[in-house]
């Protein structure tokens, strides 16, 4: 497999800015979220599951999942979550790993969506970081989300220190567009280097 670099960052951080990016200088990206979208497509078996455990109320007219109603459930309630974690996220890691399988740039990315970035699929861990208070504005504006429902996905995350303990890289996002496109520009120069030395 590609030598792959895992990408985390709590909720509104830039993960997406910062995976774009990459991709636009010609590295293959696997997102965990994305593909948390493909394995509950209709007619999957995870959203059949999905839709028994917690009513045909979480699906929208159209028969496909409102992830808005979803999230709210749980993460208002643990045990709620955990069930939803062991059902997708084996069918998760089995899509991104399809997608790094069949990688061709020189190195890839493996953007996971929550927890420590700890995965079987990555060599290095890369972290996007934002002070909390950015976090919420950001989210707030993005998602049109309550303040108090911001608060308790960030709550639900890994803390912003146990995140960073585990990193090999650390982009600090808390500027400008522009400089935070810089910083990755800057990394991907690392990256090829460290792939390159790898194949040596």
């Amino acid at each position: 497999m590609t030598y792959t670099i895992g990408l985390i960052g709590g909720i509104g951080s830039g993960k997406t800015t910062v995976s774009d990016h990459f991709e636009s200088l010609g590295i293959t990206v696997a997102d965990a979220d994305a593909a948390s979208r493909t394995v509950v497509k209709p007619g999957t078996p995870a959203l059949i599951e999905i839709a028994d455990h917690f009513g045909q109320e979480i699906l929208r007219a159209d028969g496909s999942l409102d992830r808005a109603k979803l999230r709210s459930v749980v993460f208002q309630d643990q045990t709620e979550r955990r069930w939803l974690e062991q059902l997708t996220v084996p069918l998760i890691l089995q899509e991104c790993r399809r997608i790094l399988d069949a990688a061709k740039s020189p190195y890839a990315i493996l953007v996971l969506s929550t927890g420590t970035g700890q995965s079987p699929l990555i060599q290095r861990l890369l972290v996007v970081d934002a002070p909390a208070d950015v976090q919420i504005a950001r989210t707030m504006a993005r998602d049109n989300n309550s303040r108090a429902l911001v608060e308790s996905i960030i709550a639900a995350q890994v803390d912003r220190e146990t995140r960073n303990s585990y990193a090999d890289d650390i982009i600090l996002n808390d500027g400008a567009v522009a400089d935070l496109l810089a910083k990755v520009e800057q990394l991907h120069e690392t990256y090829l280097q460290l792939t390159h030395e790898a194949k040596v």
